[in-house]
């Protein structure tokens, strides 16, 4: 195959490079970064996507870790979802899933544990409508993909995907079979975002021309529990093999609804830029000695990410990523429009007018007006719910949508959008912070598809 400089001779701009296939020098991990769809789906526009009514939506779960436990959880306090099956490598945590839900007075789901390769057996069932994932990242398309090719809807945890080859499998199936491909963003039902996306609706931030939003989060306990057996498991071995924003979408989906992206304006380019990697090592070092394996280790993610984001209709996004410095945690979610700003992290907002001059305000001087409907509705059902319950809320809906056979919230579209920013931004790291255009997944339906409205429970 040929090599960047070599495709670039031959007349082909970036968005081809990705589609010939052209190497790059990265690792393992971001191998199928390059490939496209195939030409027949290239000639198609996207499916509408909505689904025949369901009165019950049965489900699946593969995956019922720490994040999948709740929402096997929300699930059986919400009307119409009844969970058929779990699916996990650990026994125990299929017999804790089963045991929630016979304290909830609902069926025994049935069990799958025999190996990493057992929720294919439960997509094969003939009595589910959904399967539903949390499991590691590289898991997450396989089961989608099994999922959708034995006829039912799939739904995973973020990021959807980490290579832009399994980006177009994900759309390209679920075009082909008609079937639902979400990626459940649960930032994007966060009161603060909901509140800041009904403002924007209401035009009261103006045009929303830039957003700053990231995921700073201090894991390094977590990524070195292993007594646990948790993301220590899986998640260290990212970080060795790659270096680029790997978890973008909690931060980019609240922001990219704001700013319609695939409903009306797309990412066009992106260039990225990561700091050297020393984070890891030194808490490795202070947790299990100098001498250690893991702070001899050598891990090729750095500290701190940075990626900047250039939409068609001129406007940007900066994306940051950080995992390993000792700080608060954060998504930072700035939106600067034309009339206002909003942020979170700190809560403040300011718009031109009504504000004070040059001063900040709290959020409840605007909330009796603009609280989002989901959160009015649904403040008290989801009281308890995991991450403030925002969870509860992200699942609720798309059971409603299914039931009622509405577009979901998100679609296969936002999910390989949203997490396309990870394997585009290892290529621009990689090389010099070379900008590096986005595939257009809607191939060219962003133009028409209107923008995501103030949805209610």
């Amino acid at each position: 195959m040929a090599n960047h400089d070599e495709t670039t001779k031959k007349g082909y701009n970036r968005r081809d490079f990705l589609k010939v296939g052209a190497a790059v020098p990265l690792s393992a991990a971001l191998s199928g970064v390059a490939k496209t769809a195939n030409a027949k789906a290239l000639k198609e526009a996207p499916i509408p996507f909505t689904v025949k009514p369901m009165e019950t939506v049965r489900i699946g779960y593969v995956g019922v870790g720490g994040m999948g436990s709740s929402h096997v959880r929300n699930l059986l306090k919400i009307e119409g979802a009844e969970l058929r099956a779990v699916c996990d490598i650990v026994p125990e945590r299929v017999e804790r899933a089963q045991q929630m839900a016979v304290k909830a007075g609902k069926r025994k789901p049935d069990g799958y544990s025999r190996g990493e390769n057992d929720f294919k057996r439960l997509c094969e069932r003939d009595d589910l409508d959904l399967v539903y994932t949390a499991t590691p990242w590289e898991w997450h398309v396989p089961v989608m993909l099994a999922a959708m090719e034995s006829g039912k809807h799939a739904a995973s945890e973020v990021p959807a995907a980490y290579t832009i080859d399994d980006c177009w499998k994900l759309v390209e199936t679920s075009e082909r079979l008609k079937k639902h491909c979400v990626m459940m963003e649960n930032c994007a039902y966060d009161r603060i975002e909901l509140m800041v996306l009904n403002l924007v609706r209401h035009g009261m931030l103006g045009e929303i021309i830039h957003a700053e939003v990231g995921y700073l989060h201090d894991l390094r306990e977590v990524k070195f529990d292993f007594e646990r057996k948790g993301e220590a498991l899986w998640r260290p071995q990212h970080a060795i093999k790659r270096d680029g924003n790997l978890y973008p979408t909690h931060g980019v989906g609240p922001a990219a609804q704001c700013m319609n992206i695939n409903r009306g304006d797309r990412f066009d380019f992106m260039v990225s830029m990561s700091t050297k990697s020393i984070g890891m090592n030194l808490y490795a070092a202070e947790k299990f000695g100098p001498d250690s394996k893991w702070a001899k280790q050598k891990y090729a993610l750095g500290d701190i990410n940075v990626s900047l984001i250039h939409t068609k209709l001129g406007h940007t996004m900066t994306v940051y990523h950080d995992c390993s410095s000792p700080r608060p945690y954060s998504r930072k979610n700035v939106i600067q429009g034309t009339k206002g700003i909003a942020e979170k992290w700190p809560d403040r907002i300011y718009i031109e007018g009504l504000s004070p001059a040059h001063q900040w305000e709290e959020f409840d001087k605007y909330r009796a007006e603009y609280e989002h409907p989901l959160w009015k509705q649904l403040n008290e059902a989801a009281e308890g719910a995991s991450h403030g319950g925002m969870d509860f809320i992200e699942d609720y809906r798309l059971i409603k949508c299914l039931r009622e056979g509405k577009p979901t919230d998100f679609d296969v579209y936002d999910a390989v959008t949203w997490s396309a920013i990870g394997p585009l931004s290892e290529w621009s790291v990689a090389n010099k912070s070379k900008p590096i255009d986005f595939p257009d997944f809607t191939r060219g339906a962003w133009k028409t598809k209107e923008p995501l409205g103030i949805v209610g429970a």
